[in-house]
């Protein structure tokens, strides 16, 4: 067992928190027919949800989390997504808040398997695919709205649009995507030596 080869252990829900307390106020959205109100966010963090091989090639999949005051700071996913997500995610939420239009993200086909979903919203449902965000700046805050497959767009959640925010934000994507990309080649790494051992 000793010489079971283990991926290093990347904790980005400690290095990717970022507190909204002093931002202004943003809400996450529930389904339309939902019962709850619009639940106030607190707090967003990066959580590394699963690590895994995907038809022969290294796989993770990372979650957007909120935390609210209402629900005792429980994390709750918002947005799900695989490693190719991320970049132009943070560079929509920039570009959106900055230039104050909206920004429309269309969602590519996961490659090589067009059944695969790259992005799912955790908001309205439990894991409904995403074809395209709408990124829509307001005075305040930055709209996100998912476009599904099946039903009409459908709003999500709001981020601020503060300076303090963005540099925030940008300095927690950049981290996340770099922690992301080392474990994505330390996993590509640990698979070749694992197929060089078995085959020796």
């Amino acid at each position: 067992m000793a010489d079971t080869p283990a991926l290093s252990d990347r904790n980005l829900e400690a290095t990717t928190h970022i507190s909204l307390k002093r931002e202004p106020a943003c809400f996450a959205f529930l389904s339309s027919r939902s019962v709850l109100p619009p639940l106030p966010i607190d707090s967003i963090n990066l959580d590394l949800a699963s690590a895994d091989y995907f038809q022969g090639r290294a796989s993770v999949w990372t979650a957007l989390e909120m935390r609210s005051s209402v629900n005792n700071d429980r994390p709750t996913a918002i947005l799900g997504f695989d490693e190719a997500f991320l970049r132009p995610f943070s560079r929509a939420v920039v570009e959106a808040a900055t230039t104050r239009a909206a920004f429309r993200m269309t969602i590519a086909t996961a490659p090589q398997d067009g059944t695969r979903c790259r992005v799912v919203e955790y908001v309205t449902g439990p894991g409904k695919k995403v074809t395209e965000l709408v990124l829509q700046p307001y005075d305040n805050v930055v709209l996100v709205t998912a476009a599904t497959p099946q039903d009409s767009d459908e709003t999500l959640f709001q981020l601020p649009r503060t300076d303090s925010f963005l540099r925030a934000f940008a300095r927690m994507s950049f981290v996340a995507d770099q922690a992301l990309h080392d474990l994505l080649e330390e996993m590509e790494r640990l698979a070749r030596r694992t197929g060089e051992v078995a085959n020796r």
